[in-house]
C-alpha cells in the first residue's frame, strides 16, 4: 500500500484536523500487535519523547490517538526515564547507552534526519529498530543554505551589523569588495539527496551552473547541469564560486574539505556547510580564513556544538554562523510525527518496512 493510502486508512490527524471515522480507524490498526513483532498494543505502549526545545509531546496530544506519552527535555531525564519506553521519539539527546536502561524498548524514531549519532550495530544487537526523519527539513535546510549565500554575496551580514552602530556605509569604489551577483556564477553542491536537490533548483532559478557531487553519479542529476562522483571532487572545487556541503556524515565525508581541497578552492570562494561540522577539517579552515586563501565561510554546523567562545571563527567578518538551525521550522514537529505515526502502524501490522528505515 502507498503512503498516501495508508495515510488516509490510518487518518493520520494532521494539523488541519482528522474526522472521528478516521481516529476509531487510527486506534483500530493501531491496536492490531502481531506475534510476528510482539509490538506492544496502545494501550500498552508509552512513548518517550526526549528533545531541549521541540514541543513534540503537545503535538501528539493534538492528535487525539490516545497512546500514552511523555517528553524529557535533557539527557538526564532521558536515562531516568528510558525504562518506561517502548518507543523513544529523540535526536541529539541520544546517547547509546540508553540502550542498556530500557529494557522495553523496541523502536527509536529519530527526530532529526541525520543518524550519526545511533549504533546501527547495538541497535541490531538489542533487537530495536531505528528510523530517521530524513526529508522533513529537506526545504527548510536548501531554503537556509541560499540565505546564508545571499546574505554573504549581498552584504546583508554587515548590513546589519551598520545598523547596529547606526552607520551609513558610503558607496564602495573597490571593485572586488563590493555585492555579488548569482547569475552567471557556479555552485558545487556536494550531496545530492533531497537538501541538495531542492538547492540545486533553488540556484538554477537564480541563473547558476550547478556541479552536483554525489557518490553515485550514474543514478541521476537532480536537477544539477552537471554530476560527478565524490571521488572526483578536487576536480571541480577549483570551478566553483560557491561550495555548498549537504552530506550526510559518513566515514567517506569526514574531514572531506581539508586543507588539500580548500588550497584548490577559488581564493574567492565562499564555503557553506548545512551537512556536519565533522564534514570540515575546521582547523585547516580557519586558517584558510585568517590567510585570505578563502573569502568566506557560512556555517550553520561546526565540529564542536556549540561552538566554543574561543573559537576565532566567531570574531571573523568573513564567517557567518548559526547555530545549527537550518532544518528548524514552525511545521518540524507535525512533519516527525506524521513519519512516527506512520512506522507505529506498520509494527503493529508486523511489516518490517519502514519509513526511512536505518535498522
Amino acid at each position: 500500500m502507498r503512503f498516501a493510502a495508508i495515510g488516509d486508512a490510518l487518518g493520520l490527524a494532521r494539523r488541519d484536523g482528522v474526522a472521528a471515522g478516521g481516529m476509531a480507524r487510527v486506534r483500530t490498526v493501531m491496536n492490531q500487535s502481531t506475534p510476528q513483532t510482539q509490538f506492544p498494543r496502545q494501550d500498552a505502549l508509552t512513548i518517550l519523547f526526549a528533545h531541549g526545545a521541540y514541543q513534540m509531546a503537545p503535538r501528539f496530544a493534538a492528535r487525539k490517538i490516545g497512546i500514552k506519552h511523555v517528553q524529557v527535555h535533557t539527557l538526564h531525564d532521558l536515562k531516568a526515564r528510558a525504562g518506561e519506553a517502548d518507543v523513544v521519539c529523540v535526536s541529539m539527546l541520544w546517547r547509546n547507552e540508553v540502550l542498556g536502561l530500557a529494557p522495553r524498548l523496541r523502536f527509536v524514531q529519530s527526530i532529526s534526519a541525520g543518524t550519526d549519532q545511533y549504533d546501527k550495530a547495538a541497535f541490531a544487537a538489542h533487537g530495536v529498530r531505528l528510523a530517521s526523519a530524513a526529508g522533513v527539513n529537506a526545504n527548510a535546510v536548501a531554503e537556509h543554505a541560499m540565505a546564508m549565500i545571499l546574505a554573504t554575496e549581498r552584504h546583508i551580514v554587515s548590513g546589519r551589523d551598520n545598523q547596529a552602530r547606526a552607520h551609513w556605509r558610503p558607496m564602495i569604489s573597490e571593485i572586488g569588495s563590493r555585492e555579488a551577483e548569482l547569475a552567471g556564477r557556479t555552485m558545487v553542491i556536494v550531496g545530492l539527496g533531497r537538501i541538495g536537490s531542492r538547492l540545486a533548483r533553488f540556484a538554477r532559478a537564480f541563473d547558476m551552473h550547478v556541479i552536483g557531487v554525489k557518490r553515485d553519479p550514474s543514478s541521476g542529476g537532480e536537477g544539477a547541469d552537471r554530476v560527478v562522483a565524490t571521488a572526483d571532487l578536487a576536480s571541480v572545487l577549483p570551478e566553483a564560486d560557491i561550495v555548498v556541503l549537504a552530506c550526510p556524515l559518513t566515514a567517506a565525508t569526514e574531514n572531506l574539505i581539508d586543507a588539500a581541497a580548500l588550497a584548490r578552492m577559488k581564493p574567492t570562494a565562499l564555503l557553506v556547510n548545512v551537512a556536519r561540522g565533522l564534514v570540515v577539517d575546521e582547523t585547516a579552515l580557519i586558517a584558510a580564513l585568517q590567510s585570505g586563501r578563502l573569502r568566506a565561510a557560512a556555517l550553520d554546523v561546526t565540529r564542536e556544538e556549540p561552538l566554543p567562545a574561543t573559537s576565532p571563527l566567531w570574531s571573523m567578518p568573513q564567517v557567518l554562523i548559526t547555530p545549527h538551525t537550518a532544518g528548524e521550522t514552525q511545521g518540524y514537529e507535525d512533519n516527525v510525527i506524521d513519519i512516527l505515526v506512520e512506522n507505529l502502524a506498520r509494527l503493529s501490522r508486523g511489516e518490517r518496512a519502514l519509513v526511512n528505515e536505518i535498522v
